[in-house]
């Protein structure tokens, strides 16, 4: 079972199918998620139609628990990046998903 897409493994993808050079498509992906993460930092949510949503939650700090030696610890506050499928990208999943 396949568990990580590489970022080596996608850049690969578009040189194969859009026959751009290696460093070209290296280039596009970089820039791609460069955009992703810049928008993202600045308006907190990022919406990719047909796609889905990410959207940046503060979570406030709290007490947590290692279970194997009990021992309590403070998680600090911190943000959090959240993503929500759109109602597309769950239909797809569903439909072509299966196997």
């Amino acid at each position: 079972m396949r568990i990580n897409l590489t970022k080596k493994e996608i850049i690969n993808s578009i040189y194969m199918q859009l026959g751009f050079s290696k460093k070209i498509s290296e280039n596009l992906l970089e820039d791609f998620l460069s955009i992703i993460l810049n928008e993202l930092i600045k308006n907190k949510k990022v919406k990719i139609s047909k796609f889905g949503t990410f959207i940046i939650r503060h979570k406030k700090s709290r007490i947590g628990r290692n279970p194997k030696t009990l021992e309590k610890k403070i998680i600090s506050d911190r943000n959090v990046v959240l993503f929500k499928p759109s109602n597309e990208l769950k239909k797809y999943i569903n439909e072509n998903g299966k196997g």
